[in-house]
């Protein structure tokens, strides 16, 4: 894994991370969290993926990820996930 920005956003309390790695596939969005949280040594809980791209017949993929200081930082900051209610019917 090669870090081609990594910029510390005091506001917000976290690391702004972009890097690109090296794979014969694409490896998805957790297997591109657990790399991120080995190689900065943090849970993987911490860390949120924001953007995996890559390039046609190219093997390296870009990374856009967060790496919060706590899991309280990270639940102020990032947008919850929407959960659609039960039996909830459209009327016409």
């Amino acid at each position: 894994m090669k870090v081609n920005s990594d910029f510390r956003n005091e506001l917000l309390k976290r690391k702004e991370v972009l890097a690109e790695i090296e794979a014969g596939k694409n490896p998805g969005f957790l297997m591109s969290q657990k790399e991120i949280a080995n190689h900065f040594k943090v849970s993987e809980e911490l860390v949120v993926m924001k953007a995996l791209r890559g390039n046609f017949g190219s093997s390296s993929f870009l990374i856009d990820a967060f790496i919060y200081d706590s899991a309280e930082d990270r639940d102020k900051i990032e947008p919850k996930k929407k959960v659609k209610a039960k039996g909830a019917t459209a009327s016409k």
